[in-house]
């Protein structure tokens, strides 16, 4: 067995600090992009396409066969969602809730373990007081990395961020979409507000935000694709993602990338890919890759049942990640099964 078996909880859990809602996506103009936007809908659209996916090499290799599979119509129904004829800019709006708590499981069952874990927590906020954390959030609430395929090609792109009476706009292209190391005023008051909830210093407070993109008059723009489980009984091939008829952005999608904070796996400066959302296992699916293994005991779990226990980690690194996947929530407990 391996050296922290049986000292886990089984039943282990932690909700999430950073909620963020669904984005929904408006239309409007950018000279009264604050003032006048209006709901996107979303568009079906009926193609004939052609057959450009990879043949078998029995049919590559005949050209009777080749000729004859290429001449077959590829007829498609989509979504698609586009500004209007007179709109140039993209708004995105979501809100996001800050909660504090990370110190205390949601469900523990094993008083012992949750002991342990308060102290080493306890003892990380006194040290740390969640400051790098939150400004790696702040600045990818600034940057609009939120914005994701939307944010390729605007020639302008504004973040609006509001908390209460207080407001404050960032012009995300004065902010990295791989570094952290922002020293904007505006930037640091944000992530000191993060930082003093998630520690517990002040209560859950709510972000609402606006990202307007100036994307160009009637372009397409990217709302969330919906999974079709049942691929082939259904009659589109691509479902775009609506509530009450506007479009929208999955919140999953917006968690993403305002987790997408983490620096500190080993292949960082090799793999040229930048910040990975901060997962167990560092996960990047459309990568096909988990760049944080067992094998390398750089996971998540491997980190965590140390670092619970009270045992030191290898640096402050670690340490930020581990309580960075505990901000993002979720279900860590030992299954007593082998």
């Amino acid at each position: 067995m391996a050296k922290y078996d049986n000292m886990i909880a089984s039943v282990l859990a932690f909700e999430k600090k950073l909620v963020a809602s669904d984005g929904y996506l408006y239309g409007a103009t950018w000279d009264k992009r604050t003032q006048e936007s209006k709901p996107l809908s979303l568009i079906e659209k009926s193609v004939r396409g052609t057959i450009s996916n990879r043949l078998k090499p029995a049919i590559q290799n005949d050209p009777l066969k080749l000729n004859a599979e290429v001449e077959k119509a590829n007829l498609q129904k989509v979504d698609a969602c586009a500004l209007g004829e007179h709109q140039d800019t993209l708004k995105l709006h979501f809100t996001l809730k800050i909660l504090g708590g990370v110190e205390t499981p949601s469900a523990c069952n094993n008083a012992l373990f949750k002991r342990s874990y308060e102290t080493v927590v306890k003892t990380y906020i006194e040290q740390e007081g969640f400051t790098e954390l939150a400004r790696r959030y702040a600045v990818n609430i600034a940057n609009g990395r939120y914005l994701w395929r939307n944010r390729i090609g605007a020639e302008k792109i504004e973040v609006s961020v509001q908390i209460g009476n207080d407001q404050w706009v960032f012009n995300a292209s004065d902010f990295s979409l791989r570094q952290f190391d922002s020293t904007h005023p505006d930037v640091q008051t944000l992530a000191n507000r993060i930082a003093d909830t998630l520690s517990g210093k002040a209560p859950a407070f709510l972000i609402s935000i606006n990202a307007y993109a100036l994307v160009g008059k009637a372009q397409e723009v990217y709302p969330s694709e919906e999974l079709v489980l049942d691929k082939g009984k259904g009659d589109k091939s691509k479902i775009l993602y609506a509530v009450k008829g506007v479009a929208a952005m999955h919140s999953q999608k917006i968690g993403n990338a305002l987790r997408s904070i983490d620096t500190w796996y080993p292949e960082f400066e090799t793999a040229n890919i930048g910040p990975i959302a901060i997962e167990p296992y560092g996960a990047v699916t459309n990568l096909g890759k988990a760049f944080r293994t067992p094998k390398e005991k750089v996971d998540f779990y491997t980190l965590f049942d140390r670092f619970a226990l009270g045992e030191k980690l290898a640096n402050k690194e670690q340490e930020h990640y581990v309580m960075a996947v505990l901000v993002r929530g979720g279900v860590f407990g030992q299954s007593s099964k082998e």
